[in-house]
C-alpha cells in the first residue's frame, strides 16, 4: 500500500511539473553593434563571428564586441557564407567564384560547370552546396569533387527564382528561394520534398538556419523572422530591431540575426513569456512549440 501510494504521489509530481510549463518564445537579449560594416552573411567558427561585408568587398571576424579582429578582403561581393573547422567558404558573387581561406590560405575552388553569381556556399563535413543565383539551380558534392544540378527558373515545385541561400543537414538540402518567397528541401539526389512559407507572405527569403528543431528564415522587404517547424507549421514571428534582415545563425543556442540596414547583429534567446502587470503576455509574436 505504502509503494502504491509513493508511486501516486510520484506521476501527480510529474504530472503538475508538466502543467506549470509556461510558453517560450524567441526575445531579443542583446545588440552587437558592427560599425562600418554592411553584413550579408554570418558563420561561427571557433575564432568568433564572421561576417561578409559585400559593401567593401570584404569577410570580416568579429569579437563578442564587435570589434572587427581580421579582415579578409580584396574579394568580388561575397554573399552567404560558411565556416567549419576554422575554414571559411566563401561565394563570390562578383566574379562567380567560391573561395576556401584557412589560416590566410586561400584555395578556389575548381568547377567545370560555370557558376553565375553565386549568392550562398554551406560546407558539411566534406559535402558542399552552392546555391546559384543567375542559373536558377542547386549545385551539390558530396566530396568537393563530383557535383549534381537541381532546379530551373520557375514557381513550380523543385524550381527557382533566384535562390540566395542553401543548407545541409543530415539528410536534406534546404533553400531560400528568395523570389518565389518561400524555402524548399530535398534530399541529396535532388529530389524535391517540400516547401513552406507560402502562405506567410513573405517579400525576399534571403536567408535560412536549419537546426534540429526549426527552420529560421529572414524575411527581407517584410523586416521580421519567421520560425518553422520541420514540418513547414509557423512557430513565431519575429520583428523587435529587425531591418533588413539577410542571414541567421543559432550559436551557442543563440539566434544571432545581422541587419544589412543598420549593420546590427541582434541576439534573441529562446525564454519564458512573461506577463506584464495588465496581465498580458509582453511578447506579442506567435509562439507554439519548443525551439
Amino acid at each position: 500500500m505504502k509503494n502504491l501510494i509513493i508511486a501516486a504521489a510520484a506521476v501527480f509530481t510529474l504530472f503538475s511539473c508538466k502543467q506549470e510549463e509556461k510558453p517560450k518564445s524567441w526575445q531579443l537579449s542583446q545588440t552587437i553593434i558592427t560599425e562600418g560594416v554592411n553584413p550579408i552573411g554570418i558563420a561561427h567558427s571557433a575564432e568568433g563571428i564572421w561576417l561578409s561585408d559585400g559593401d567593401h568587398n570584404r569577410v570580416v571576424l568579429i569579437d563578442e564586441n564587435g570589434k572587427v579582429r581580421k579582415t579578409i578582403d580584396s574579394l568580388d561581393r561575397p554573399m552567404h557564407i560558411s565556416s567549419e573547422n576554422s575554414e571559411v567558404v566563401i561565394p563570390q558573387y562578383g566574379n562567380d567564384q567560391i573561395m576556401r581561406w584557412k589560416e590566410d590560405v586561400v584555395n578556389i575552388m575548381a568547377i567545370e560547370d560555370s557558376l553565375d553569381a553565386p549568392a550562398g556556399v554551406w560546407r558539411r563535413g566534406t559535402e558542399i552546396a552552392i546555391a546559384d543565383f543567375y542559373n536558377n539551380r542547386i549545385l551539390y558534392s558530396e566530396t568537393g569533387q563530383d557535383w549534381i544540378s537541381f532546379g530551373k527558373e520557375g514557381k513550380a515545385e523543385g524550381e527557382f527564382y533566384y535562390p540566395t541561400d542553401v543548407q545541409i543537414t543530415e539528410d536534406r538540402i534546404w533553400v531560400a528561394d528568395a523570389y518565389n518567397n518561400r524555402i524548399q528541401a530535398f534530399d541529396k539526389t535532388g529530389k524535391y520534398l517540400q516547401q513552406m512559407g507560402a502562405d506567410q507572405k513573405m517579400n525576399a527569403a534571403t536567408g535560412i538556419y536549419v537546426s534540429d528543431m526549426n527552420v529560421f528564415v529572414t524575411d527581407f522587404e517584410n523586416d521580421r523572422i519567421l520560425v518553422f517547424d520541420h514540418q513547414g507549421v509557423l512557430q513565431q514571428e519575429v520583428s523587435e530591431n529587425i531591418a533588413k534582415p539577410t542571414d541567421l545563425i543559432l550559436i551557442n543556442d543563440k539566434l544571432h540575426v545581422i541587419n544589412y540596414r543598420n549593420g546590427k547583429i541582434n541576439v534573441f534567446e529562446w525564454k519564458e513569456i512573461v506577463a506584464n502587470p495588465d496581465g498580458e503576455h509582453e511578447d506579442h509574436d506567435h509562439h507554439d512549440h519548443d525551439h
